[in-house]
């Protein structure tokens, strides 16, 4: 699968990574994917999820929570 380069991505910290040092995740859309990173160490391989897997999976941890 192609994506732009990292740094044409607009990401966004998730709201449940704090400040503390502990995990911190980051997301970026591109056209039908969902691009998931740790923001932590950006070397590390990002996983890339269709759009309605990713909406799915916040769904369960929403209903979860």
């Amino acid at each position: 699968m192609s994506t732009p380069e990292p740094g044409r991505l607009a990401w966004f910290k998730s709201s449940y990574s704090g400040n503390e040092g502990g995990a911190s995740l980051e997301v970026a859309a591109t056209p039908g994917t969902t691009l998931v990173r740790d923001s932590k160490d950006l070397a590390r391989a990002r996983l890339a999820f269709r759009h309605s897997e990713w909406a799915a999976f916040v769904c369960r941890l929403v209903e979860l929570a």
